[in-house]
């Protein structure tokens, strides 16, 4: 074996993965969060669709594929989103302080599941409680405060928000 091929042995960087493949420490749940608000809010569209009035049955049919298909969409992110903290995140030690994190994260996945099976309201709205849920054991972890705001979002549910 040549010298140029030890060295070039010797220098080969070492693979690492975190969310992004770089261990960047940057996690947030609210990517989660915004998803999950989208899975509400298209079941509200879903449920509405059928009293809208001055539409084609066409349009009408063309909205309820474009809203499941979103809706299914922002299931799995929140479920992606969740399962890449849960992962890479969250260590041993955390479950001290948040004992039901591996119970609520399962309650995630299958709630996730069960949204993109349906267009039952109960389960997006459970979902997003789940996720609300998460998101303060995250911030618990990181010994961040958190604070319960109402989202801008037309689902008029609620975030939870570190206090910054």
């Amino acid at each position: 074996m040549s010298l140029l091929s030890r060295v070039r042995i010797a220098l080969r960087p070492e693979t690492v993965y975190a969310h992004c493949d770089i261990p960047c420490g940057i996690y947030d749940p609210h990517e989660a969060q915004v998803a999950a608000h989208t899975v509400v809010r298209m079941m509200d569209l879903i449920s509405e669709l059928p009293t809208k009035s001055g539409i084609t049955e066409a349009d009408r049919q063309a909205l309820m594929t474009r809203y499941v298909a979103t809706k299914e969409t922002h299931a799995e992110r929140v479920k992606h989103e969740v399962r890449i903290i849960w992962g890479d995140f969250f260590k041993e030690d955390h479950l001290k302080a948040a004992p039901d994190l591996h119970a609520t994260v399962w309650k995630i996945m299958k709630l996730g599941s069960q949204a993109r099976q349906t267009t039952d309201k109960k389960v997006a709205d459970s979902l997003l409680a789940e996720v609300n849920k998460f998101a303060e054991m995250f911030w618990k972890a990181k010994e961040k405060p958190t604070q319960t705001a109402k989202a801008a979002y037309p689902t008029g549910k609620e975030l939870v928000l570190p206090k910054l």
